[in-house]
C-alpha cells in the first residue's frame, strides 16, 4: 500500500471512531433526566388574603422595566373631591400609592340580597370643620378580603364595587369597607385605581377639575 494509500485510510478510521463516540454520548445524554421545571411566581400563586404576598407581587410588576406611552395623560393631586354614584354630594378623597386597596368609611352595614347577589348597605360620613356630609350607599359585595392592620392583626373587610367621577371623568373600582373616622378623609384610592387615572402630582390637590394633562 502506498504511502498515500495509508494516510487516507487512516483519516477514514479517525473519521469512523469519532462518529461511533459522538453517537455514544448523544445515547448517553438522552438517559440523563431532565431537571423539573421550577414554579413561576405569578398573580395565580398570590393569597389574594395576603396582603403582602400581594403588595410583593404588584411590586415585581411594577419594577419591570416598560416603555414609556407618548400620549398626554390626566394629572390628579394628593387629595381631590369624588362624587360616588348614590351619594348626596362630594366626599374629600385621598390619592395614596403606598396603599394597593382602595377604601370608603362605612357605619352601619346591612346586608342584604338582590337579584340573587349580595349586597350592602352603608352609612358614609365626611366629616368637615364647618359640617358633616353623611349619606347611605348601596353597592354589591366583590369578596371579604383578609387585611393586616399596623399591630400585626388580620380582620375581614368587604369589598364592595362602586361608580364613581373624578373631574369630568367616570371611573369604577374596588373598595373596602372601613372604619376611617379617625382618618381625614373618608375616601382612600389607592394604587388598584391611580394606574387608571393617570400621574398623581403629590405637590397639589384639587387637579381634576382643570383637566391638566402632561
Amino acid at each position: 500500500m502506498s504511502g498515500m494509500a495509508k494516510v487516507f485510510v487512516s483519516i477514514a478510521w479517525m473519521a469512523l471512531m469519532s462518529a461511533l463516540h459522538s453517537a455514544a454520548d448523544e445515547e448517553q445524554a438522552a438517559k440523563v433526566e431532565s431537571p423539573a421545571p421550577q414554579p413561576v411566581a405569578n398573580d395565580a400563586t398570590v393569597d389574594p388574603d395576603d396582603a403582602q404576598a400581594a403588595e410583593n407581587a404588584d411590586a415585581a410588576k411594577a419594577a419591570v422595566a416598560k416603555p414609556v406611552s407618548p400620549e398626554l395623560v390626566r394629572v390628579y393631586g394628593w387629595r381631590e373631591d369624588i362624587e360616588i354614584k348614590g351619594f348626596p354630594g362630594k366626599l374629600q378623597a385621598k390619592l395614596d400609592s403606598g396603599a394597593l386597596t382602595s377604601s370608603i368609611h362605612a357605619e352601619e352595614k346591612e346586608f342584604f340580597e338582590r337579584d340573587g347577589k349580595k349586597w350592602v348597605r352603608f352609612l358614609v360620613k365626611d366629616n368637615r370643620k364647618d359640617k358633616t356630609i353623611s349619606g347611605r350607599l348601596e353597592a354589591p359585595m366583590v369578596r371579604v378580603a383578609k387585611i393586616k392592620e399596623p399591630g400585626g392583626v388580620s380582620v375581614a373587610r368587604e369589598v364592595v364595587l362602586l361608580s364613581f367621577r373624578l373631574g369630568d371623568r367616570k371611573f369604577r373600582g374596588e373598595f373596602t369597607l372601613n372604619n376611617r373616622g379617625n382618618m381625614l378623609s373618608p375616601v382612600l384610592i389607592g394604587r388598584s385605581i391611580i394606574r387608571d387615572l393617570g400621574w398623581v402630582d403629590v405637590s397639589r390637590t384639587h387637579l381634576a377639575d382643570q383637566n391638566i394633562l402632561r
